[in-house]
């Protein structure tokens, strides 16, 4: 009977899927030439009824396929949830991807130390620790002992994770810039910092970390509740040879990719010589790109397209930040000077 209803609901995804493409609705349409590198757009943090979700994996599968990813990361609390069977189903034309993953979910002195797993070998459990980062450490050990690739979770829920605390931090490349769970302070507030300049300040040391965006999904039956961690908030962009899980970690660790909450880049270079970003407009919006440098320094603002800095030599690091007149915004990976 299970199968029968994986079949069916495969069915109906082709179904619907024939319909977008047919009524022009989907752009998800990437050059496969042997050698090019395409644009995967995914979400590396979501949760299903195997942890505190409010929906069945296959539920959640669905949703993400239908509205425009390529791969998803199921990462339930401690939890991990198996991905084949739904490959099987979701993935069988080689468009989509699920990925295992596990959000090891740990604390100190009452605050959530929270970090993904992804594509671990095995679940892992949450390993403590004397202190806020000797529980960051052994839990980062703990993931890579299983081959998983890691990223540190809203540093800001609970005020958990300080600057100083990720500057510290070994064997990690890969934190959440955003979020889309409504609790997770990613603006920071009475007198506490935001991510970004939690990140700006990490930069600033000579610490090289990337930013990821993500969902946090947990409510996707619900998602006009006030409090809901709901899908398609935010997401990664990240530039890849083909859709497999080696590559597609392969790119993250890299920091080959690009985070979003609505703005879609058409090309991004960075070389010796200038950073220069190009970008699709909505012919309702006005767009902005903030060149960032050193502590959080706006170094250049532009309002063209493409959107191009001049490097003067004399930066830290250059990043950049894109939001238009709606409030969607995206996020590039540092560049550093040397």
């Amino acid at each position: 009977m299970e199968k029968f209803k994986l079949f069916f609901s495969y069915v109906i995804l082709l179904l619907v899927t024939v319909l977008t493409i047919q009524t022009g609705q989907t752009q998800n349409k990437y050059n496969q030439q042997a050698g090019t590198l395409n644009w995967y757009k995914g979400n590396t943090h979501t949760h299903t009824l195997n942890s505190d979700g409010d929906s069945f994996p296959d539920d959640v599968v669905k949703w993400y396929r239908l509205h425009g990813y390529n791969f998803l990361v199921i990462t339930d609390h401690n939890f991990l949830t198996e991905v084949d069977e739904l490959n099987k189903i979701y993935g069988a034309d080689e468009q989509y991807l699920i990925i295992q993953g596990d959000e090891v979910s740990d604390e100190f002195n009452k605050r959530p130390i929270h970090l993904n797993a992804i594509n671990p070998k095995y679940n892992i459990l949450p390993q403590g620790g004397k202190n806020t980062l000797e529980t960051l450490q052994n839990n980062i050990n703990a993931i890579r002992k299983a081959s998983g690739l890691v990223h540190i979770n809203h540093p800001n829920f609970g005020w958990a994770i300080s600057a100083d605390t990720l500057k510290l931090v070994k064997n990690c490349n890969l934190f959440e810039i955003y979020s889309g769970h409504p609790i997770i302070n990613n603006y920071g507030g009475g007198g506490k910092p935001s991510v970004e300049q939690i990140w700006d300040e990490v930069l600033a040391s000579g610490k090289l970390m990337y930013g990821v965006a993500v969902d946090d999904m947990h409510e996707l039956k619900e998602p006009w509740e006030p409090k809901a961690a709901k899908p398609g908030q935010g997401w990664v962009m990240v530039r890849a040879k083909q859709l497999t899980v080696e590559a597609i970690l392969k790119s993250l660790k890299k920091g080959n990719f690009y985070s979003s909450t609505g703005i879609e880049l058409l090309d991004y270079e960075a070389n010796k010589k200038n950073i220069k970003i190009t970008y699709k407009e909505e012919g309702h919006a006005k767009y902005t790109v903030l060149f960032i440098g050193k502590g959080g320094k706006v170094l250049t603002e532009e309002y063209s397209n493409p959107a191009i800095y001049n490097f003067q030599g004399n930066e830290k690091y250059v990043r950049a930040k894109i939001f238009d007149s709606n409030g969607n915004m995206a996020w590039t990976q540092p560049v550093f000077g040397e």
